[in-house]
């Protein structure tokens, strides 16, 4: 009886994940009610104990009335108040622990994933995908010319234009300085290379705005073909490989890489 009294009063103050501090004082108050239950019959127990033992010091009748009065809202203002005050804590340690793991996935200038947190995606896909691999064309240009604080600017557009393009069914990254890539499992190889060629042309469309002057951009990119086992090195390289191949067959443009479809480059003439 004691071991399974234990176990219970354990249970009732094991502290899970809360979904918020309502959640949190919600359940205070439910373990308060069980537990001052749980004091009460114990008090009373304790008291028809010691009346039978004729142990009990006063009546047996004050002696109940003090233990309704006393016992049960003492345990309970005492164990819901210790259980909110636990249960905040382990709340908003739950949140900290959150944010600091979204932020460690999370590239700060562009708001999209990092290197890191795409390679393990990519990895724990085990359905074929496609990837595509961006660079901003010239972007050293930009900075030099126009200050680190466009260059920035512009890569925070860029980010922008692609998550609203390539959209939930891809993740999309910023793995370094003006370089982007994105891979998808849920898009059949030729819907992927036709929103890779819309980015392209939507992005050499655009213009980026330094007081009254316009500044136009490009980008290059590169898309290999990975199959289930494949890994993200073995992909990456290959992309990496096509879009050196954009670079110097001229930028603005997307290259294929070696052992996909038919076509080798795709440009689109639509903006």
């Amino acid at each position: 009886m004691v071991g399974r009294t234990r176990e219970w009063v354990i249970k009732q103050l094991h502290f899970a994940e809360f979904s918020s501090h309502r959640d949190v004082v919600r359940k205070a108050v439910w373990v308060g009610l069980k537990l001052s239950l749980l004091a009460y019959c114990i008090n009373l127990g304790a008291h028809f104990l010691l009346y039978g033992l004729d142990l009990l010091p006063y009546a047996l009748s004050s002696a109940l009335v003090i233990a309704t009065v006393l016992t049960p809202p003492i345990t309970f203002i005492l164990s819901t108040v210790a259980y909110v005050a636990v249960g905040l804590a382990i709340h908003d340690l739950g949140v900290s622990r959150a944010e600091l793991e979204r932020l460690s996935h999370t590239d700060m200038l562009s708001g999209l994933m990092n290197r890191r947190a795409l390679l393990a995606a990519f990895d724990q896909c085990d359905q074929e995908k496609s990837m595509l691999v961006f660079d901003i064309d010239h972007f050293k240009a930009v900075n030099d010319t126009y200050g680190h604080l466009v260059g920035d600017e512009v890569i925070a557009k860029v980010a922008a234009m692609l998550k609203s393009i390539f959209g939930d069914r891809c993740v999309c990254a910023r793995i370094g300085g003006e370089e982007f890539a994105i891979f998808s499992s849920r898009l059949s190889f030729a819907e992927f290379v036709t929103l890779s060629e819309i980015a392209r042309g939507r992005i050499a469309a655009a213009r980026f705005y330094v007081g009254d002057k316009a500044i136009a951009i490009t980008v290059s990119g590169g898309i290999a073909k990975a199959l289930p086992e494949q890994k993200f090195g073995e992909t990456f390289s290959r992309a990496d490989q096509a879009l050196y191949t954009a670079k110097s067959g001229g930028r603005d443009r997307i290259v294929l890489s070696h052992g996909q479809p038919d076509q080798s480059q795709l440009k689109s003439d639509a903006a």
